[in-house]
């Protein structure tokens, strides 16, 4: 276990400083991506708003953890910037990068994200839309395989306590995912700085 503890954190921040130079086409790309996939393209016409990471890289050797850096939109206007820490314990092996969204059904759900931090409950859960994987997606957690396609991926979101979340597969293999004990923290646009997206 001590010899663990420090390739996971050597492999953590690898994907924190990949996933910290998130460039605005990346962000631009990663909306795009999720505004096409069948699953998740008719949140963005309802939606109060949504926070999106295009990568957040999670690792796991006994201990697990992921880390990625976001954006916070209301509507389609840039409010500020938001990380994403994890930490987890039990049988996992492995590491991937995936992308994830959040939509906020209403004002409240947005204020509650964006109150300064925010954790999803165990209850929390995500659709993976991710062409190539499919997904099962329940209170427990998820899983993904390879092999089928993203038609025939029948995994569905829906709002839960007002947030409804989405994450597309980038790559590499993981035993377990799971939202819960996502936290999150948000800087408002104001003291993080104008990052000039989709203003």
């Amino acid at each position: 276990m001590q010899k663990s503890i420090p390739l996971f954190l050597v492999a953590l921040l690898t994907f924190g400083l990949f996933t910290a130079n998130a460039s605005a086409d990346q962000y631009n790309e990663t909306v795009e991506r999720f505004h096409k996939a069948n699953q998740s393209k008719d949140f963005f016409a309802d939606a109060y708003g949504f926070a999106v990471f295009p990568t957040v890289g999670k690792v796991g050797i006994g201990l697990g953890g992921a880390f990625g850096q976001g954006r916070v939109y209301k509507g389609l206007k840039h409010m500020g910037d938001a990380e994403l820490w994890q930490l987890s314990w039990g049988f996992q092996l492995g590491g991937q990068a995936y992308s994830q969204i959040i939509f906020f059904q209403d004002e409240r759900a947005y204020n509650d994200f964006t109150k300064g931090n925010f954790e999803f409950s165990a209850q929390a859960s995500a659709a993976v839309i991710t062409a190539g994987a499919s997904a099962e997606a329940s209170t427990k957690g998820l899983g993904a395989s390879a092999g089928v396609n993203q038609d025939e991926n029948k995994t569905t979101g829906k709002y839960y306590k007002g947030m409804a979340t989405f994450m597309i597969i980038k790559g590499g293999l993981m035993y377990e995912a799971s939202l819960a004990g996502q936290t999150f923290t948000f800087t408002p646009k104001g003291e993080a700085g104008d990052m000039g997206l989709m203003e």
